[in-house]
């Protein structure tokens, strides 16, 4: 049900707009009242701050709308006059904003339960509902139809008999008169049967006389009319449902009025927020802080952060994209990169955008379109490739998509590049695996996945990293110092093998611990960008 509303156009191209009509269970004062909130919103119960969406919401009705006043009079019972942010403002869209945000448009609830034709209540659509009347209609007329001619049929069979009484009327008499049962003579004498012979009998003497047979044959060409009429009827139901149209039009014009609410097909208002794709970097907290950045190239590290708290991650993606935080249970968490708040202040807690457990550990973020490719790892050794559009979910409360074996747990995931199409495995024991991800089949309805490197018992999946043919970045620690040491060329294409497979052990004399990319910069080095290990430090 939606408010019934037109546009005022006022001096100097200004213009405002009236509602004139409100849907039932709406009020002037109610409207009022939810404007109020959405411009001067509270925090919910619970928080110290706004959530993203009673933002998103206030900043979107303010945008558009300067004030709103209640004139409603003696004269004009229903008149609320709404004065856009500018004249410039598009009136669909201006209209949209007020329909979807306040009870000017609401549903109307029906209840479709009905006794059908089987005499059992039971819920049915307006479809059935308009059958089953139509069905009952036809059964009602065609009852009436029936009941109708069989009286007609009764007063023609009284009528024939009266005809044959007036062409012998003086022996009817006659026999009345002196006969000792005039009954069985006139029905034995001309052949009358018992309906027609106890009418004639019913009669005076001197109705009989004054019998009309003019009179009683007109009657008789009208019953004969109306026989054929109605035998027409109910031998025909095309005839049958003519009828009944016919009569409910009759009953609409006797009995219906105007209908009041305007009946017109329109689809529901919904405020349509136009993004632009520009480049925005968002800033995750180690606390679980987000907020993002206009442009890119920034060095998030010297941001400012709450007491406490520090740079997590930041990535670089659009305002197009959707950021989706992985939990260690195999939950996905996504919202559009666009809802999230700008970088003055501290941002918002991630709880603000997804109903997280407190307990439950986010491993890491991603942003982008959809359309990338991910791979999931967890610490066994088993995992899957999807597509980042695979873990976009509705609710808040995130989606089930990984589901890592029992005391599994899940690793970082991985984005897949042009330029990354192998993915390198790390064992707790130094060995690595490189394979190419072709060998990985999607599997976009997530679950447990398959075997990305042979473990040993007791042995851990450390990390994963999709790379490229440029190597990749070995850490780790040695005696008393962080190592690394930078794998290509001969080192790298050493590490190569097929998925399920136990890998090599690494050319390093420290325990591997992490992988990482090569930057750019390095990457283009050639043989300068291969470090070698650096030389274990003593202590004189």
């Amino acid at each position: 049900m939606r408010a019934r509303y037109h546009f005022e156009d006022l001096q100097r191209g200004q213009w405002q707009l009236v509602i004139d009509e409100l849907p039932p269970a709406a009020s002037a004062e109610g409207v009022l009242s939810e404007i109020e909130e959405i411009t001067n919103p509270k925090p919910k119960a619970g928080k110290k701050a706004l959530t993203a969406d009673q933002q998103q919401t206030k900043s979107a009705m303010l945008a558009v709308l300067e004030r709103v006043r209640n004139e409603c009079s003696k004269d004009e019972p229903v008149r609320l006059v709404f004065e856009p942010k500018t004249s410039r403002i598009d009136r669909d869209l201006f209209v949209n904003t007020l329909l979807a945000q306040t009870s000017l448009e609401s549903n109307a609830p029906i209840n479709l339960v009905m006794i059908g034709t089987d005499g059992r209540p039971a819920q049915k659509g307006l479809r059935t509902v308009l059958s089953e009347w139509v069905n009952a209609r036809m059964g009602i007329v065609r009852a009436r139809t029936d009941a109708r001619l069989k009286k007609v049929l009764a007063r023609l069979h009284i009528l024939q008999g009266r005809v044959i009484c007036c062409d012998n009327i003086e022996r009817v008499i006659e026999i009345i008169r002196f006969e000792e049962k005039p009954a069985e003579v006139l029905a034995k004498e001309f052949n009358l049967s018992e309906e027609q012979v106890a009418d004639i009998l019913d009669l005076r003497l001197r109705q009989i006389a004054n019998l009309e047979y003019e009179r009683i044959n007109k009657e008789i060409k009208t019953l004969e009319a109306e026989k054929a009429e109605l035998e027409k009827i109910l031998g025909d139901e095309k005839v049958l449902k003519r009828l009944i149209a016919k009569e409910t039009k009759e009953a609409v014009k006797a009995f219906g009025d105007e209908r009041r609410t305007l009946v017109e097909a329109a689809k529901k208002a919904v405020v349509e927020q136009v993004v632009t794709n520009d480049p925005v970097t968002v800033v995750i907290s180690q606390k679980g802080f987000v907020r993002s950045r206009t442009g890119h190239g920034h060095d998030a590290s010297l941001m400012n952060f709450k007491v406490g708290d520090d740079l997590l991650v930041s990535l670089e993606c659009m305002t197009t994209d959707t950021l989706v935080a992985v939990a260690s249970d195999g939950r996905t968490y996504s919202t559009p990169v666009a809802q999230l708040p700008g970088a003055r202040g501290d941002g918002l807690p991630l709880t603000s955008f997804f109903d997280i457990d407190a307990k439950t550990e986010i491993v890491g973020y991603l942003a982008g379109k959809g359309e990338e490719g991910v791979v999931f790892a967890a610490d066994n050794g088993f995992g899957l490739k999807c597509r980042l559009s695979d873990l976009f979910a509705r609710v808040r409360s995130g989606k089930a998509f990984m589901r890592p074996d029992e005391g599994a747990k899940l690793l970082a995931p991985q984005v897949i590049g042009k330029e990354t199409p192998y993915l390198a495995c790390l064992s707790g024991e130094g060995r690595l695996l490189v394979f190419d991800l072709s060998e990985l089949r999607e599997l976009r309805g997530g679950g447990k996945g398959v075997i990305l490197m042979d473990l040993n018992p007791g042995e851990k999946l450390l990390t994963v990293l999709t790379a490229g043919d440029t190597g990749c970045i070995v850490s780790g620690k040695g005696r008393s110092t962080v190592r690394q040491k930078t794998l290509v060329k001969a080192d790298w294409q050493q590490q190569f093998g097929h998925r399920a497979r136990k890998g090599r052990p690494l050319p390093i004399r420290f325990a591997a611990q992490m992988l990482s990319a090569i930057p750019t910069q390095a990457a283009g080095g050639g043989e300068a960008a291969a470090q070698e290990e650096e030389p274990e430090p003593t202590l004189f």
